[in-house]
């Protein structure tokens, strides 16, 4: 199936105003802002699946990582479509370890909220008897408002994307599945402040990055994840179930597409270094692992077997191959091995 992708280094489309054309097939390509809207009923000939096809394979999902001096903050709020559930976690990188890991099960469209936008308009939220963790977008704001109230932890922090580089959206075929939509945002300016048991921390001069994913997949999918920034320089990849078509480098304001990434470490000790690389040269760091959090779950139909270290990238990363190297070093991040049946 044909991809209008942009090659690494070429720019990418301006995005949709949503993920189907005239026809009512996914408009595959990958483009640079926020897809207006996400919204599968459309879908004709031989993308169309029955009502009940869609509810059982229809994913959504919106993962915020904040990443700063001081400490990593990493949570998400997930729809599965017949489950639900979210987690938040606080990684000290004094202590390296991790001070409050919240995860809680909920019912989709009751305690758990992700709708169909990315961007401008977007709202995600968990409600449960554990807490509330909740992420919203006005219309015409560039801003997005967190706020978490979970035991241990409370946040209270605001994600501006008016200085950070532009949203990669990428349309992709899944196999097994139909299609998926991912938007990928990183350098967004974080102010607000965590209260971690009896720590504070001041969010101010931290960046953000997040993950709106929204998409009819297949029962059985993995993947491997990288993602770090900081208010210059950030980058997402991906090898599995998405492949090469959301991995992106944010590098001054510039956007630049990747070619495919290649994730060498040992999955029975993933707190051993990882060498993280894309085939197109533009990439090639090593991820030091500083701590953790790791979450397995087995529901009998569903089961969730994941990891996340947390720890700091260095190398070098180019905006173009005649580009000369720009050197990485310590920029916090995350990796992730991941393998669901849902």
């Amino acid at each position: 199936m044909a991809m209008s992708v942009s090659e690494p280094g070429h720019g990418l489309l301006p995005a949709p105003a949503g993920v189907l054309l005239a026809d009512g097939s996914p408009a595959f390509g990958g483009y640079a802002g926020n897809i207006g809207a996400v919204e599968w009923n459309g879908l004709s000939g031989a993308f169309k699946r029955s009502s009940l096809w869609q509810r059982l394979h229809h994913k959504r999902w919106q993962y915020v990582g904040i990443a700063g001096a001081e400490c990593f903050i990493g949570l998400a709020i997930v729809d599965a479509g017949w489950a639900a559930s979210a987690f938040a976690y606080l990684f000290d990188r004094e202590q390296r370890r991790v001070l409050v890991d919240f995860s809680a099960m909920g019912i989709p469209g009751v305690s758990v909220k992700v709708n169909q936008h990315g961007g401008a308009g977007a709202f995600a939220r968990f409600k449960g008897p554990g807490g509330e963790i909740m992420l919203a977008r006005p219309p015409g704001s560039a801003a997005f408002a967190l706020k978490l109230d979970i035991r241990g932890l409370r946040i209270d922090a605001e994600l501006d994307a008016a200085p950070a580089a532009p949203t990669l959206s990428a349309v992709i075929p899944i196999q097994n599945g139909v299609a998926n939509c991912t938007q990928k945002s990183a350098c967004l300016r974080v102010s607000g402040l965590a209260e971690c048991l009896d720590k504070r921390f001041d969010l101010h001069g931290y960046s953000a990055s997040l993950d709106y994913t929204n998409g009819l997949l297949a029962r059985h999918t993995a993947w491997r994840w990288a993602s770090a920034h900081c208010p210059q320089l950030g980058f997402n990849l991906q090898s599995g179930f998405n492949g090469a078509h959301e991995n992106i480098l944010w590098l001054n304001g510039r956007m630049v597409p990747l070619g495919a990434a290649q994730f060498d470490f040992d999955p029975k000790r993933p707190m051993q270094p990882w060498h993280v690389a894309t085939d197109d040269g533009l990439l090639d760091l090593t991820f030091e692992p500083h701590g953790a959090r790791r979450e397995n779950k087995n529901l009998l139909i569903a089961a969730s077997d994941y990891i996340q270290p947390i720890g700091v990238f260095s190398g070098q990363v180019r905006a173009s191959r005649h580009d000369a190297p720009t050197i990485v070093t310590n920029l916090l991040g995350v990796t992730e091995d991941h393998r669901a049946r849902w």
